[in-house]
C-alpha cells in the first residue's frame, strides 16, 4: 500500500523537481545497471584518488550538430583554390553519401593568417583571432560512419548506438559534484531543439541516474522546467511541507529496500532540484553581468526581433547567452557543460548540414559560434579560469572538399576537425595534418580518433581512462571502450 501511494504522491508533487523530471526518473528503475554499493553514491564521485595530478577541475564541451566544414573554418586548403571548379579526382573509389562527388570545392571564405602562430583561419571565425594562440588544433580526427545520429552518439558517448553515458555523465559519476546546489552536468541545447538522437546523448545510461545532464534553456522565458510551481494555489509553505512529506516517504520506502541503491539516486536528485529552486534563479539572472560583458559576448541586440533568414546577430546572441550562461555556471562549481549549436533535420537549415549552400548557412552559423565561443575563452582567461577549464570543440564529422550541387558539402566521416583549448592543453599547436583536399589524414595509418580526444580530456581531468569503468551486462564499460591513447603532443 505504501509503494502505491508514495507514487501517486510523487507524481502529484512533480512541480518542484526541476528538469530531472520524475516520470522519467521512475521509468528508469529497470535501466539503471547492477545496483551500486551505497558508498559509491558521495558527493565526491567513485574516484577516491585521481590517477594522475589534474590539469583541469572541469570542461565546456562545444557541440555543432549537424557536420561542420573542417573545410570552410579551420582547415585551409590552398590546393582547393587552385583546382576549384575542376573534376575531383580523390585516386580511390569514394562513397558518398548523398551526390557530393561534383568538383574541387574552394570555400566561399577567405582565410587570414591571425596570431603569432599565423594560423589560418576562414573570415566567419575571425573572432578566434584573438585567442587562436590559446588553442591546439587537431585536424586528423576520424569518424566511423556518415549518418548523423550514430556519429553524434560516437562524439558524445564514445559510441555509435544508443544505450551509453555521454562523456559528461562518465565525469559526474567518477568525480561528482563541487556544488552543492547546482547539478555537476549541464546541457544548452540549441534555442531551435535538440540535435539528433535528443537527450539520448547526454543521459546517464547504466550509470547512476543522478549522473546524466541537466537540460536548460537560456534563451527561454522558463529556462528549467518544472522547477519552480506556477500554480496560485501553490505557496512556499505548502510547497516546502510537500517535500517535507515526500522526503519521509521516500526513506520510508528506502528502508524496506536495503542494499538497492536506486532510489538513494533518485532522492539526491529531488534533493538537487530543491535546492536549485534557489540557487538556479540567481545563476541564469544574465543582468547581474556589466555592459561590457554583454557586448563581447554578443548580447547587444537581445530582445530583438530577426527576421526568418538566418542571420549573424541572431546567432550571435543566442550561442552568445549559452556561452556567458556557461560560464556562469562553471565559476559555480558545474564540472561539466555541454552547449549545442544546432538543431536535427531543420529546413530552412538551422544546422551545420550543409548539403545545399555552405555560404548561406555556415556563415551566420559560424560567425555566431566564434563571437560566444572565442569570448568565453577571453573571459575564463581574464578571470584566471582557463588555466584549469578544459574546452573542446567538436562535430560529427566533417564535409567533403568536392561540390554537392553547386554551392553545397557532403558528408565526410574520413577526417574532420577538433580544437581544444585551456586545462593543461598546449597552445597555439596544429597536430596531425589533413591531405591536400582534406578528404582523409595526411598519414592515413595514424589518424585521430574520438577515443584518443575521451582519453587526452580525462588525463588532464587526473583519470586514467582505461580504469574509470562500470560493469553492466557482465561487461567493464568505459568511454573510451577497448580503444583510446593519450595524445601526449597535446598536453602543455
Amino acid at each position: 500500500m505504501l509503494h502505491s501511494t508514495r507514487r501517486h504522491l510523487l507524481f502529484q508533487s512533480a512541480h518542484g523537481f526541476g528538469s530531472l523530471a520524475l516520470a522519467s526518473m521512475l521509468c528508469r528503475d529497470g535501466l539503471s545497471g547492477e545496483p551500486l554499493p551505497a558508498s559509491r553514491f558521495s558527493e565526491g564521485g567513485i574516484l577516491r584518488t585521481l590517477h594522475y595530478p589534474p590539469r583541469a577541475k572541469r570542461i565546456v564541451q562545444l557541440f555543432m550538430a549537424g557536420a561542420a566544414s573542417h573545410l570552410d573554418l579551420w582547415d585551409y586548403k590552398p590546393e582547393l583554390e587552385k583546382h576549384h571548379g575542376e573534376n575531383s579526382d580523390f585516386g580511390e573509389h569514394v562513397e558518398a553519401f548523398q551526390n557530393g562527388l561534383g568538383p574541387w570545392m574552394k570555400s566561399p571564405f577567405r582565410f587570414r593568417p591571425y596570431g603569432q602562430t599565423g594560423k589560418m583561419l576562414s573570415d566567419v571565425v575571425s573572432p578566434f583571432g584573438e585567442v587562436v594562440d590559446d588553442m591546439a588544433f587537431v585536424h586528423n580526427v576520424t569518424g566511423k560512419t556518415g549518418v548523423h545520429s550514430q556519429a553524434t552518439f560516437l562524439q558524445a558517448t564514445g559510441f555509435q548506438n544508443p544505450g551509453f553515458p555521454g562523456m559528461g555523465a562518465w565525469i559526474s559519476y567518477g568525480l561528482g559534484s563541487m556544488n552543492d546546489n547546482l547539478p555537476t552536468f549541464v546541457v544548452l541545447p540549441d534555442h531551435r531543439g535538440y540535435p539528433s538522437n535528443g537527450p539520448r546523448n547526454w543521459s546517464s545510461a547504466f550509470l547512476p541516474a543522478y549522473a546524466q545532464g541537466t537540460t536548460i534553456f537560456p534563451q527561454r522565458d522558463i529556462p528549467i522546467d518544472d522547477l519552480l510551481p506556477r500554480a496560485d494555489f501553490v505557496t512556499k509553505e505548502s510547497d516546502r511541507e510537500g517535500l517535507q512529506l515526500l522526503s519521509r516517504l521516500n526513506r520510508g520506502f528506502e528502508q524496506q529496500r536495503p542494499g538497492d541503491s536506486r532510489l538513494d539516486a533518485r532522492i539526491r536528485s529531488y534533493e538537487l532540484a530543491a535546492k536549485m529552486q534557489l540557487s538556479a534563479p540567481e545563476v541564469l539572472d544574465l543582468s547581474q553581468e556589466p555592459d561590457h560583458i554583454h557586448r563581447m559576448y554578443g548580447l547587444e541586440t537581445a530582445g530583438k526581433t530577426y527576421g526568418a533568414e538566418i542571420n549573424v546577430p541572431e546567432e550571435a546572441e543566442y550561442f552568445g547567452r549559452k556561452c556567458l550562461t556557461a560560464r556562469r555556471l562553471l565559476e559555480r562549481g558545474v564540472r561539466f557543460v555541454q552547449i549545442w549549436s544546432g538543431n536535427d533535420n531543420s529546413f530552412p537549415r538551422r544546422n551545420w548540414d550543409s548539403h545545399e549552400d555552405v555560404e548561406r548557412d555556415h556563415g551566420p552559423l559560424a560567425m555566431g559560434m566564434a563571437v560566444g565561443a572565442a569570448a568565453l575563452i577571453k573571459d575564463l582567461k581574464q578571470r584566471g579560469m582557463l588555466e584549469d577549464t578544459l574546452v573542446l570543440w567538436t562535430t560529427e564529422f566533417g564535409r567533403m572538399p568536392s561540390t554537392q550541387g553547386s554551392k553545397g558539402r557532403d558528408h565526410n566521416p574520413f577526417v574532420f576537425t577538433n580544437w581544444l583549448c585551456g586545462g593543461g592543453i598546449k597552445p597555439g599547436v596544429s597536430y596531425g595534418p589533413s591531405d591536400q583536399w582534406g578528404y582523409k589524414p595526411l598519414d592515413r595509418n595514424n589518424p585521430t580518433q574520438v577515443y584518443d580526444i575521451h582519453a587526452t580530456m580525462l588525463r588532464l581531468m587526473g583519470i586514467d581512462h582505461t580504469r574509470l569503468t562500470f560493469r553492466s551486462n557482465g561487461i567493464d564499460r568505459r568511454l573510451t571502450d577497448v580503444h583510446g591513447h593519450v595524445i601526449e603532443d597535446l598536453i602543455a
